[in-house]
């Protein structure tokens, strides 16, 4: 018997929705879980992360769920291929989202993406593509996927994104060096990098993190009307 292994695993996945409709929306946040914890979970952080009331922005906070809440099955340190078709679903899912906002009259540069460990990883790797330029990206403890021995391909011009990492010491899940080379990589290709490491802290999302983060949505240009349709 053969059987015929799912090309796009999370392709059928839920989407949650907090805030507003992307077409009344003004910005875009993609929140992506870690492992082991669904979408319902993370998308709790739009609470924390929301802009003050005074903003002009409109938010629409997008939590995508990975098949299995996990988006791929092994480290993200191992060879990507060992995390495939996984790893390229997940990432499809992401540009699926982008495209969305986009089809919306919004642009790229309007979404940004948050994560957290698996998630946090995940949003970085996306960044480091390059398939669609986003605002930018907030990663609680992550760090770019792959062997970080091994030479990667090429990341491509990111002046004008924005990345945040933040990653304790003690993290068992998360290694701090990773994290820190990780930054290094993305300014290197241009990209604003704030990374700070927390002494004493192991896995967990802190308050300075949140705050790293809620800049950053406050930071999503508010770009003119959408087109009017013809």
């Amino acid at each position: 018997m053969t059987t015929t292994r799912n090309s796009h695993p999370h392709g059928n996945q839920s989407v949650l929705i907090e805030g507003y409709e992307l077409e009344d929306a003004n910005g875009v946040v993609i929140l992506l879980h870690g492992r082991g914890s669904p979408a319902a979970n993370i998308i709790q952080l739009s609470d924390d992360l929301v802009p003050t009331p005074e903003s002009e922005q409109k938010i629409s906070w997008l939590a995508p769920q990975a098949e299995g809440n996990t988006w791929y099955p092994y480290r993200f340190i191992v060879p990507t291929e060992q995390n495939e078709p996984y790893l390229t679903s997940a990432l499809a899912k992401i540009d699926e989202l982008v495209d969305a906002a986009i089809e919306t009259g919004l642009h790229s540069k309007q979404v940004l993406l948050v994560g957290f460990s698996q998630g946090a990883c995940l949003a970085l790797e996306y960044v480091a593509r390059g398939t669609r330029q986003v605002a930018g990206v907030a990663a609680f403890a992550g760090g770019l996927i792959g062997d970080p021995e091994a030479e990667r391909l090429s990341i491509p011009d990111l002046a004008g994104t924005q990345v945040f990492i933040g990653c304790g010491e003690l993290d068992e899940h998360i290694d701090v060096a990773v994290a820190e080379r990780s930054a290094q990589q993305l300014a290197d290709a241009g990209a604003t990098v704030d990374f700070r490491r927390y002494p004493g802290i192991n896995h967990a999302i802190l308050e300075d993190e949140i705050s790293a983060g809620r800049s950053l949505v406050a930071s999503i240009p508010v770009i003119g009307p959408r087109p009017a349709e013809s």
